[in-house]
């Protein structure tokens, strides 16, 4: 059950979680990998990039005042495959109608408007690589909430910068101790 007094968090997995798209001059070593530090999730066999989520996100993002709902076209295989990975329980995933792409330049993403409907006005963040401008501009015109939608170098995936601002962001709008 998520909790209607905290804030969502809706997470991308690919480029946030995953890194990936560096070049060989960015990352000579190449990605660091990861052993998940608990029993091997279903899946972790079948897809080598899983090695590439630090396990140490999981408790980070549980640590955050918030809500987390998966907004990843991996869709419920991000609780079979990524949750167990980071630790984290199983989350709410978001339904895309349809296969999300990004927007590209100046277009709004596949994802943008979903999460303003599922959001329904309560306050949200977004952690994607493929937010744009267009995404801020619609969430600011639809949206009548407190948003951040934060984009992360999908290069890098998140790093302590993005935790920062992601703590600092959800921690700004949380009611008063003793508010309800």
């Amino acid at each position: 059950m998520i909790d209607p007094r905290l804030p969502l968090l809706f997470l991308d997995v690919d480029g946030p979680l995953i890194p990936f798209g560096a070049s060989p001059r960015q990352l000579p070593g190449g990605y660091p990998t990861y052993g998940p530090g608990r029993r091997q999730p279903r899946g972790a066999g079948t897809n080598p990039l899983l090695s590439r989520i630090d396990p140490a996100h999981g408790p980070r993002l549980s640590a955050l005042p918030c809500a987390l709902v998966w907004a990843t076209t991996w869709m419920s295989d991000a609780n079979d495959c990524v949750a167990p990975w980071l630790g984290l329980p199983e989350l709410p995933v978001v339904s895309w109608p349809e296969p999300s792409e990004g927007g590209g330049a100046g277009r709004v993403h596949g994802k943008t408007r979903v999460l303003v409907d599922w959001a329904a006005g309560r306050p949200f963040a977004w952690v994607d690589d493929e937010i744009t401008d267009a995404d801020r501009t619609c969430v600011a015109a639809h949206h009548p909430g407190r948003a951040l939608l934060h984009h992360v170098d999908a290069r890098r995936g998140l790093g302590e910068a993005d935790f920062a601002a992601l703590d600092q962001w959800l921690r700004t709008g949380l009611p008063a101790r003793g508010d309800h």
